[in-house]
């Protein structure tokens, strides 16, 4: 059994992060136990808005604004299967919760009633997830890839996904500017 739960932590990727998946990002650890972990980055959004993602899933948009709201990149795992961090937590057909007010879900219903308006107040849409087996996240802290933080939900629904990595950082009274990027082990 792992040492430490991350599961609902921020992961601040350090400036020496070789993977270009995981460069300059902050992801939000869903699960964390003795089978691993699942995060979802949050702060990569790409070109794709969340009506065009509901188009191409064959849902009908009923709400004009959807168009604005972008769907991320979660990570290099299933990049084709959509992941949806919400608050609250509902009652959706497939939802891991993230601690006791957020949710991960995957199931088409969430999708259904945010294109009907009846949705979650609060979502971040991606598309795919970053994983890890067991041990290999606890690996990656060891050799300081990453930095962690607990997760507010602040930082995850209410700013500008360009504002998040900062805002996390902040948390933690570090400038990322003079992090190095070399380790060192005391």
């Amino acid at each position: 059994m792992n040492s430490v739960d991350l599961t609902r932590h921020f992961l601040i990727a350090m400036p020496a992060m070789a993977d270009p998946h995981f460069a300059k990002t902050l992801t939000l650890v869903c699960e964390h136990n003795e089978n691993g972990a699942l995060g979802i980055i949050i702060n990569r959004p790409t070109d794709l808005s969340l009506r065009g993602l509901l188009e191409q899933v064959k849902i009908v948009p009923g709400v004009d604004t959807l168009h604005a709201v972008p769907v991320h990149f979660g990570g290099p795992v299933q990049v084709d299967r959509g992941f949806v961090l919400h608050q609250p937590v509902g009652a959706w057909q497939s939802t891991l919760a993230v601690g006791s007010e957020i949710g991960l879900t995957t199931s088409k219903d969430i999708l259904e009633a945010v294109a009907r308006g009846e949705g979650p107040p609060q979502i971040l849409v991606t598309l795919g997830y970053a994983g890890w087996a067991p041990g290999q996240l606890e690996h990656e802290l060891a050799q300081n890839a990453w930095l962690t933080v607990p997760a507010s939900t602040d930082i995850l629904f209410d700013m500008p996904a360009e504002e998040r990595f900062a805002a996390a950082m902040h948390v933690l009274g570090v400038d990322y500017a003079n992090l190095s990027d070399v380790a060192g082990h005391a």
